[in-house]
This record gives structure tokens, sequence and C-alpha cells, in this order.
């Protein structure tokens, strides 16, 4: 089983406003590669979100921009699976690409909120947040680095693969049809 998780985090409520991205290969349900960086989103830091996530300002001095970091999302996002938790990393990454005028990578997304909620049923109405998941897998994660957020992803997939004997082809099908079907 092979694809890429991700995770990213913004610089306030706009989703087009990446501050930093995490991204971790998987072949053969390992992890065999990571890459992660703060990104500058040219674009100004909320409070709330430095609150969460830690990062401000000066942590992103000297750090590329989207449009500078594209050619690595492209390089592992294109003709892949892209595993990310809830939509938000799908669109900020779609928002950011659009902001910026570049393309947005051609990748399959899959998410791993919705694999959790099929996987295990008293995910299935609530409390299928990352961290929540985590814990209940005994996995540790540092909640809000967007690396560690994106291996937490992978790992989330990679559970319920083998809790529901589905490779990534499996999960693509069967995130398309209602929760509590067989």
């Amino acid at each position: 089983m092979e694809f890429i998780a991700i995770d990213v985090e913004t610089a306030n409520a706009n989703m087009a406003s990446i501050c930093q991205i995490g991204l971790a290969h998987y072949k053969n349900s390992k992890l065999i590669e990571e890459f992660s960086t703060y990104i500058d989103p040219q674009d100004y830091f909320d409070s709330t979100n430095i609150s969460i996530h830690g990062i401000n300002d000066d942590t992103v001095v000297g750090a590329p921009t989207i449009k500078e970091a594209s050619s690595q999302l492209y390089t592992y996002l294109d003709k892949r699976v892209a595993v990310c938790h809830t939509h938000f990393d799908r669109v900020s990454i779609k928002q950011a690409c659009t902001r910026n005028s570049i393309r947005i990578p051609e990748c399959t997304w899959l998410d791993s909120a919705c694999v959790a909620r099929r996987a295990w049923p008293d995910l299935r109405s609530g409390g299928y947040g990352l961290h929540n998941i985590c814990r209940a897998l005994g996995y540790e994660v540092k909640h809000h680095d967007a690396l560690e957020d994106a291996k937490a992803a992978g790992y989330i997939l990679l559970s319920a693969s083998k809790e529901c004997n589905l490779d990534i082809q499996g999960w693509l099908k069967r995130v398309k049809q209602p929760i509590a079907s067989a």
C-alpha cells in the first residue's frame, strides 16, 4: 500500500494562508520518507492560530512561499493518493494554489476521517477528530505540527486497513458508500 499523508497549518482563518506543510510517504505500509517545511503565507498571523500551532511571523522568516515550495508538492503528490484528515488540508492546498496562480497537484484525495468513521462503529457519529482517534488507537501525536499530524493520518489509514482488510483502492470505493454500509 503506497500513499502520501499530508497536513497543513494556516496562519489565519483563510484556508489559503498555509504556514506549514508536512508530508509522509508510505510504501508497503511503512513510512519511508518525510518532508516538512514552514511556508511564508504572505499573509498575517492571527493570534488564535498562533495559540493552536505556535507558528508566527518570526518562525517563517526565510521560509519559502507556497509557489517556491510547489515543486516539492508536485513531486510528492502528483499521480498519487494523498491522505488527509478531513477536507481542510485538501481545500487549503487548492485555495493556496489558486491564490498563488500555480497548478493544483494532480492527486487522488482520501480522507482518513471518512475512513475512520467506516472502520470503527463507535466513531460513526462523532469523536473522529485526529487527536481523539489517535488516543483511541494508542498512537501518540504532537497535535498541530503538520508533519506529526500527517503521520497520524497515515497511521489511522494503516490501522483501518488492517481492521477492515481493505487496501487503498478498497478505501477509495468504501468512502463513497454510506457510513453504515456493509
